[in-house]
């Protein structure tokens, strides 16, 4: 166990405020088969893929893990769902061990019977204008009720399920959010033919709650198409995150939360450095977690690390959580970054702190950090009061594919250095494997924890409100940790 308190002997670079948070273990799954039913391969019923974002629930003491659009980049079917499972936690350590499937929760349209796909609206709808029955799932909360609010990249959108998947209901898309060419929307296309929106493949990442249950919070993975210099959305460090009201699913405000600037992330990797458009391109947020006092944690990470391409085993620049504050961040809903990388005067982005380096937790360890660290939940209690935290990564089901959408299962060393591309279903020469899902467990000291709001039991933020009466958070005695505020 190696404690984060000590980054600075380590010589990792660590910017932020020495926060009692220790790495545990990690816990590899691999790939296998779901509960789904449905047919056996890697579009059917192979189990990966699954870590997309990460929810916990305590009074059941599982997890639920989702996918995206599943294996084929949008070109293939296959059918988006959430993976049940249960990890045994030591209650001494905060160790986490032996993987099962509870359950395979696939979505369904109006219904019941018709599972959503992962096709891009184009190939499945035959009409980039119509949004269909695709679903790029990316963000996922669970209601007080039972049922799951999911954000996807596609439109961007937001849906709410049933506890069986069945879809109920969509939420408004802002206007502004929505990839038009001039006043044509356009779904699929790519920033050559789309010119405001969502950039291509870079809707809603992430998804939470309010603590009371009443408000939803999506974040994009990266700035709008217009927006930045050259209005190409590449060079922004600028990222919305939606608020809705969740009773009637409109949207209420739009704040900005920046990403790191992309010069500092270049110190860490000195010659292979980000270029000018990889700022709001190759780095994005990944997911969004609201904690107990109302502050929330957003996991920012690059395309590099050990995956499917090949292309991301470049120097790592970026795997990090931030806590943030929208208190005093201004309403961006009516006010167009089109053309620039600053915000206008007067106007405040969200404010933002370093939590915890994931990269550097993960080296620390001697272990090879992933390129898509995607999702994160708190778990159980540990016996010394403190507090577990997961961090799940999407291994993209260990598959590649060519233009043509032909399959191939990926095969790496330990290292990432040596990789083979094989027929589907093919075993890994010897000294090679497919990628795992990784789960890396950490550890929250007891006081930290109580910083953070977190008392007695660790509900889901739905359930928060119902229970604020038990927490010792209430009132003037609730400490928000104070947070540095960094903009452009």
């Amino acid at each position: 166990m190696r404690k984060l308190l000590m980054t600075a002997a380590l010589g990792l670079c660590v910017s932020s405020p020495a926060y009692a948070i220790d790495f545990i273990n990690n816990l590899q799954v691999p790939n296998g088969t779901d509960l789904s039913g449905l047919p056996d391969g890697v579009n059917g019923n192979r189990l990966g893929g699954f870590g997309s974002d990460l929810i916990y629930d305590a009074a059941s003491g599982t997890y639920y893990g989702m996918t995206d659009r599943g294996p084929g980049g949008g070109l293939l079917d296959y059918a988006p769902r959430i993976q049940q499972f249960k990890v045994t936690t030591d209650a001494l350590t905060g160790a986490v061990s032996n993987f099962s499937l509870v359950s395979t929760i696939v979505f369904h349209q109006a219904d019941g019977v018709t599972p959503f796909n992962g096709k891009n609206p184009g190939l499945l709808s035959g009409n980039v204008s119509n949004l269909g029955a695709s679903l790029d799932s990316e963000g996922l909360v669970r209601l007080g009720n039972g049922n799951f609010l999911v954000s996807d990249e596609y439109g961007p959108s937001v849906y709410e399920f049933d506890a069986g998947g069945k879809f109920l209901r969509s939420f408004a898309v802002p206007g502004n959010l929505v990839p038009k060419d001039g006043v044509t929307v356009d779904y699929v296309n790519n920033r050559d033919i789309i010119d405001t929106g969502r950039q291509d493949n870079r809707g809603y990442e992430g998804l939470t709650l309010s603590p009371d249950g009443t408000k939803a919070y999506a974040i994009l993975q990266d700035p709008l198409t217009e927006e930045g210099a050259q209005n190409d959305g590449r060079r922004s460090r600028n990222v919305r995150i939606v608020e809705y009201d969740v009773a009637s699913g409109e949207s209420t405000a739009q704040y900005v939360y920046q990403l790191e600037s992309r010069d500092d992330i270049n110190t860490r990797v000195p010659g292979n450095t980000f270029s000018a458009t990889n700022q709001g391109r190759s780095i994005g947020a990944s997911s969004i977690v609201m904690l107990p006092d109302g502050t929330m944690l957003v996991l920012e990470r690059d395309n590099r690390g050990l995956g499917v391409d090949p292309t991301t085993m470049l120097p790592i620049g970026s795997k990090r959580l931030f806590q943030i504050d929208l208190t005093g961040a201004s309403d961006f809903a009516s006010t167009s970054l089109a053309g620039t990388n600053d915000l206008p005067a007067g106007f405040m982005p969200v404010s933002k702190s370093l939590f915890l380096d994931l990269q550097a937790a993960i080296e620390a360890a001697g272990l090879i950090v992933p390129e898509k660290i995607e999702g994160l939940a708190f778990g159980p209690w540990l016996a010394d009061g403190g507090l577990s935290l997961l961090v799940i990564t999407d291994n993209d089901f260990s598959v590649t594919q060519n233009g043509s959408g032909e399959q191939f299962d990926v095969c790496t060393s330990p290292n990432g250095l040596t990789r083979e591309e094989n027929t589907l279903d093919t075993p890994c020469s010897a000294g090679l494997l497919s990628i795992p899902t990784n789960i890396y467990a950490f550890k929250l000291s007891a006081a930290e924890a109580k910083a953070l709001g977190f008392s007695a039991a660790v509900p889901e933020p739905a359930t928060w409100a119902m229970m604020i009466g038990g927490f010792a958070i209430a009132g003037a005695s609730l400490r928000r940790r104070k947070l540095a505020v960094k903009f452009a």
